[in-house]
């Protein structure tokens, strides 16, 4: 087949590295009876040092043409290709238990990782390629500059480990960013209750949509100040001062959160 051309759109940078690519599988460690999912296996750069390890690999790619190659490829006997939008795929119909990798497109991340939060209870972990400031932000402390509502909302699901950094050259065409390798464990324990999840984002949104502003000029238009203090909020401090078990106790306090939410 011809040379495939990156396609902004779908934000296509692919890994070449081969050292970073064997850095990645050590971290993955795969073996061959896991039910293992790539999302935008692209060029196969990964899914080739993957292969080998397992028996068969699920593959979610959105581009036409890249599922045409992965379809009728050298590796085609062992991939098991969804043509498919991963912002919108149901992974709760692959097999389970589920252990996800990728080289995720920068450009949507973060909606992918909130869509992804959805089905952690049926995930081993999730090793991804993600712009570094991204990962920097999913792995912040309390207070930091970094720490924000995508901390929040993966840290109520995730044990997040940033692992190490991938330079612009080790990609084809280079992104203009550094990159990043991160693991990302579900917490054994869910910390939010059931039925939760929808308060919990719409607060965690509501704090954050003015973070330079106090809590109680955010949160404190939304719910009794007495309930905040309950759940430990110090109405004068900032929502990146907050805890996310703060964050989580309060949702798992409220029965209604005004304009609940998902994502």
């Amino acid at each position: 087949m011809s040379q495939h051309q990156a396609r902004k759109r779908f934000g296509q940078h692919f890994l070449v590295d081969e050292g970073i690519l064997n850095g990645i599988v050590q971290a993955i460690r795969p073996n061959p009876n896991e039910h293992i999912v790539e999302i935008g296996p692209g060029l196969g750069a990964m899914t080739q040092w993957v292969l080998p390890y397992v028996n068969r690999l699920h593959v979610v790619e959105i581009d036409r043409d890249l599922v045409k190659r992965l379809r009728h490829g050298k590796m085609a006997d062992k991939l098991e290709v969804h043509e498919a939008d991963a912002l919108s795929f149901d992974f709760s119909a692959l097999p389970q238990p589920l252990r996800i990798i990728g080289n995720l497109p920068y450009n949507i991340s973060s909606p992918l990782l909130f869509h992804l939060a959805q089905f952690a209870h049926n995930v081993v972990d999730q090793h991804f390629m993600l712009q570094k400031e991204v990962i920097d932000r999913m792995a912040a402390s309390p207070g930091k500059k970094d720490y924000g509502r995508l901390t929040v909302m993966l840290q109520a699901r995730y044990e997040i480990e940033h692992l190490f950094d991938v330079p612009p050259e080790a990609f084809d065409p280079p992104p203009r960013v550094m990159s990043a390798i991160v693991r990302m464990i579900p917490l054994k324990t869910p910390l939010l209750q059931p039925g939760k999840a929808g308060i919990f984002s719409a607060l965690v949104a509501q704090a954050f949509s003015q973070r330079r502003k106090m809590l109680r000029n955010t949160l404190g238009t939304c719910v009794p100040n007495e309930t905040l203090a309950a759940a430990g909020f110090d109405l004068t401090r900032r929502a990146e001062e907050v805890a996310v078990e703060t964050y989580i106790n309060l949702a798992n306090s409220l029965t209604e959160f005004p304009a609940q939410s998902m994502q």
